[in-house]
């Protein structure tokens, strides 16, 4: 269901904002600014904010190290960011940056889940979170591809208090086997999902624009997805909900 959230309260364990690390900022810019029609504004340390009919979606930020990889990271909502890594580290899991104020705008932290999955975390001050979300052009989903699908299960029930999959559940997360659609040899990652109207004609896009398909259209509970990377490798997801009329999705791009 679309929603404007410019004012939207986030509860603990709900995605509230998504950033790529990329090589080139710049380059990200034209490729996103292409397919999803964002514009741009810099906002610290040489990141800028992706904006959406005037309202924040996403954050582009430069890759300090090269060694690191070029991702998208989905950041999770809590309003106590040091008692969420105590719990994520009693619970198995890593904290890969500490908790870090970031100016006015909230406290961050990075961490991974016991299988490396990584994921960010998000105390808000000023900014508390995605503008919009499930519309065109900007987050709708998360998924995460685990090994273990019950350990996943147990990890974030205990971290989250069953924020993820209890009663009320947030509606914008899943899990899934990475065999459903990776090699099992592929780490644990979450994929960050965007909605799009058309997702035959996103997928041209990507392409036109020097980014390349890793999965062809494939169903989900959630609607129809297809994988891809932009023109520097990030991989994110294009998720189209509904088909307008069809019966099945298209076979390929």
């Amino acid at each position: 269901m679309a929603e404007t959230a410019a004012v939207h309260a986030y509860g603990e364990g709900v995605p509230c904002w998504v950033d790529a690390r990329l090589p080139d900022v710049e380059a990200g810019k034209r490729f996103y600014g292409g397919l999803f029609g964002w514009t741009f504004h810099a906002v610290h340390d040489d990141s800028v904010w992706a904006f959406l009919d005037g309202e924040p979606v996403a954050e582009l930020a430069p890759k300090r190290d090269g060694r690191l990889p070029t991702v998208w990271t989905v950041h999770f909502a809590t309003p106590d960011i040091t008692a969420l890594v105590g719990r994520i580290r009693a619970a198995g899991g890593q904290v890969i940056t500490p908790p870090e104020q970031v100016g006015t705008l909230g406290t961050a932290a990075l961490a991974t889940d016991p299988e490396g999955a990584v994921l960010g975390l998000w105390q808000p001050g000023t900014r508390r979170g995605f503008g919009r979300r499930h519309v065109a052009g900007a987050f709708t989903w998360a998924q995460l591809y685990a090994r273990d699908v019950s350990v996943a299960e147990s990890f974030y029930g205990h971290v989250f208090h069953q924020a993820l999959f209890g009663p009320g559940a947030a509606p914008d997360f899943g899990r899934a086997a990475l065999s459903e659609v990776f090699p099992p040899e592929m780490p644990p990652h979450f994929l960050v999902h965007f909605a799009v109207p058309d997702l035959r004609g996103a997928l041209r896009t990507v392409q036109e624009l020097g980014g390349r398909v890793q999965a062809l259209p494939f169903g989900a509970s959630y609607g129809h997805v297809a994988v891809v990377t932009d023109d520097q490798g990030a991989s994110f997801a294009l998720l189209q909900r509904e088909w307008l009329g069809r019966t099945s999705a298209p076979s390929g791009p």
